[in-house]
């Protein structure tokens, strides 16, 4: 049983997957779920009250070392396993779901500027505050750290700044709350790398002495 062809395909199919689709680059998102019995690759788009809309899932077999995607035959009722065999056919399985994602969307739910997100935030004293962007190449998907019940889900992704070759490590905690909000907390965390070396080195001699997250 191996997990490297699964953790070659996460690490390698957000970039084909935007290489090939510019919708999908501007709102395809994906997240990994490493520790099923079959991990599996979620992927989605993120609605403006930061909820998930997720369209398609992506299974991996460890035992027999392969992905597949389940689809319902409503002829037969019930559901098949499709068998993807390498990258190309996981790649155009994705897309294929991800176009018949949108034409079930409408298209004024679905559309939105990413360009809003650099509007001048109001500030209380009359001043305007301006925000500045930084370019990100995210080197990771988000990948699952901590889940619990579906009430509490914790995920990192690790990118390089493209100004300075800096690190970023980007931590998002989703909370649902009782009444079924979701409360989206994202920090990032911005370092070079011999920062990388002494935080690693840092941690490493630690570990025996973190608690688990209850």
């Amino acid at each position: 049983m191996s997990l490297e062809w699964f953790d070659r395909v996460s690490g390698e199919l957000q970039d084909h997957l935007k290489s090939i689709c510019e919708k999908y680059d501007r709102n395809g998102n994906l997240i990994v779920e490493r520790g099923s019995k079959h991990p599996r690759i979620e992927f989605y788009t993120e609605l403006d009250d930061n909820e998930r809309d997720y369209f398609a899932t992506l299974f991996f077999d460890p035992y027999n070392e392969e992905f597949y995607m389940e689809s319902f035959e409503p002829d037969l009722g019930q559901i098949s396993k499709v068998i993807l065999s390498d990258i190309e056919d996981i790649v155009d399985a994705v897309h294929e779901s991800f176009h018949n994602y949108l034409e079930e969307e409408d298209d004024d739910d679905y559309e939105y500027d990413m360009d809003d997100d650099n509007d001048d935030l109001y500030d209380p004293d009359g001043n305007d505050s301006e925000i500045y962007e930084i370019d990100v190449d995210w080197e990771t998907p988000e990948v699952t750290a901590y889940i619990q019940d579906n009430e509490v889900e914790v995920t990192y992704q690790f990118g390089i700044v493209q100004e300075t070759g800096d690190g970023v490590l980007k931590r998002i905690n989703r909370i649902r709350t009782a009444d079924d909000d979701l409360i989206k907390d994202e920090t990032n965390f911005i370092f070079s790398k011999e920062e990388a070396s002494t935080i690693i080195a840092m941690i490493a001699s630690h570990m025996d002495s973190l608690s688990e997250m209850e």
